[in-house]
C-alpha cells in the first residue's frame, strides 16, 4: 500500500510531521501495527514512535495494547463529525440527493475537493447498487474521476495549476487522461458544455456523468454526479439526466450560500 497523499509542507515543522503521521494511520483503513508504518514512513523508529505516542496521548489516535496497534482515536472521530456538521456540503445536500437518487433510480456521488484529490462525503445508492471504489468518506484521484474534472475545470487559474501538479497521472485503465495536456484539453471542453464524463476513466465499466457545485460568485464548493456502469446504461442515456443534475446542484449551492451567509442572503 502506498501513503496516498503526503500533507506535510515546507515550513509546517512538527504539526505538519504529526499530521502527516495521523494521515498514515488513517489510510490503512484498519488498526495498524508500528512496524506496518515504519515500512513506510519517512521519518527514523525514535522519531516516529514519538509522534505515535503524542497523538495516542491527545486522544487523536488510539492504542490497543493486546493487538499493538493503532487506530483513529476518539478525539478525532469528535472532529471529523464537527468538521462534517460545519465544513461539508453533506447535511446541506442530503436530502437533495435523496430526491435526485429516488426521481433518477440512480447512484449519487457528492463529493469535495480535497487539496487536489477527491473527498467523497455523501453517497446514495440506487436499488440495485454496482459494486465500485467511490464510497462517503474516501478519497479519489480528481484527474481521473467525473466529479474531480468538473470541480477542477472551474477552479482560478492559480488553484487550478496547483492541483494539476499534485496530479500523478497513473494510468488505471486505457481510458485514463495521462498526461497534462490530455487533462487540460478535457477541462477545456468540461468548462465550454458545464459538465464532466467519466469514461471508465478510474475504474473499468464504471461510468459517470457530473456537474459542478458553484456558488453565486462561481466559487468551486464541490460536485454532484450521477454513476452507473456500461453493462446497465450508457453515457448518452446518462447525458440526458444532466438537467436534473444541474437543478440539484444549483438547489444545493443555493441552500449553501443562505446557510454560510444568511445576512448577504437576506439582502
Amino acid at each position: 500500500m502506498n501513503v496516498s497523499r503526503d500533507i506535510e509542507t515546507k515550513g509546517d515543522g512538527t504539526v505538519g510531521k504529526a499530521l502527516a503521521v495521523l494521515d498514515h494511520v488513517a489510510n490503512f483503513g484498519r488498526p495498524v501495527r508500528f512496524t506496518e508504518l515504519l515500512e513506510q514512513s519517512p521519518y527514523p523508529k525514535a522519531t516516529l514512535y514519538r509522534f505515535l505516542q503524542t497523538l495516542t496521548n491527545q486522544a487523536m489516535l488510539s492504542y490497543d495494547p493486546e493487538r499493538q496497534t493503532y487506530s483513529p482515536g476518539i478525539r478525532l472521530v469528535r472532529l471529523a463529525h464537527s468538521a462534517w456538521q460545519s465544513a461539508s456540503l453533506a447535511p446541506i445536500a442530503r436530502p437533495h440527493i435523496d430526491a435526485l437518487s429516488a426521481e433518477l433510480g440512480a447512484t449519487v456521488h457528492l463529493a469535495q475537493l480535497d487539496t487536489a484529490q477527491v473527498l467523497y462525503v455523501d453517497k446514495r445508492n440506487a436499488g440495485d447498487p454496482i459494486p465500485m471504489y467511490s464510497q462517503a468518506g474516501k478519497v479519489g484521484p480528481a484527474y481521473c474521476t467525473g466529479v474531480g474534472k468538473a470541480m477542477m475545470a472551474f477552479l482560478p487559474e492559480a488553484e487550478l495549476n496547483r492541483a494539476i501538479a499534485q496530479q500523478s497521472f497513473h494510468r488505471f485503465t486505457p481510458q485514463t487522461l495521462a498526461s497534462e495536456a490530455e487533462l487540460r484539453a478535457e477541462l477545456s471542453a468540461i468548462r465550454e458544455r458545464g459538465h464532466a464524463y467519466d469514461r471508465e476513466e478510474h475504474e473499468p465499466g464504471i461510468i459517470c456523468v457530473a456537474v459542478p457545485i458553484l456558488s453565486r460568485s462561481n466559487r468551486v464548493l464541490g460536485a454532484l454526479s450521477v454513476t452507473s456502469s456500461t453493462e446497465r446504461t450508457s453515457l448518452e442515456a446518462l447525458d440526458t439526466q444532466v438537467p436534473q443534475i444541474r437543478r440539484t446542484a444549483e438547489a444545493i449551492a443555493d441552500e449553501t450560500q443562505s446557510w454560510q451567509f444568511p445576512d448577504s442572503a437576506t439582502r
